[in-house]
């Protein structure tokens, strides 16, 4: 799967298929295939941290 590359539209992807489709981080990417470390670091990078308990990036 093909991520959006810059991170304010990565964010809103990532939020919206955590709010509609995943109960987890966890489970996003297991199903698309991803890696969670990846995406943690390019999403740490551009300033947002994953809150396991809202399920959200922010």
């Amino acid at each position: 799967m093909e991520l959006p590359k810059d991170p304010f539209m990565l964010m809103s992807f990532l939020n919206m298929k955590l709010r509609d489709n995943y109960a987890s981080l966890d489970a996003l990417c297991e199903d698309l295939n991803l890696s969670k470390a990846d995406i943690i670091a390019r999403m740490k990078e551009a300033g947002f941290d994953y809150n396991a308990k809202a399920n959200k990036f922010w």
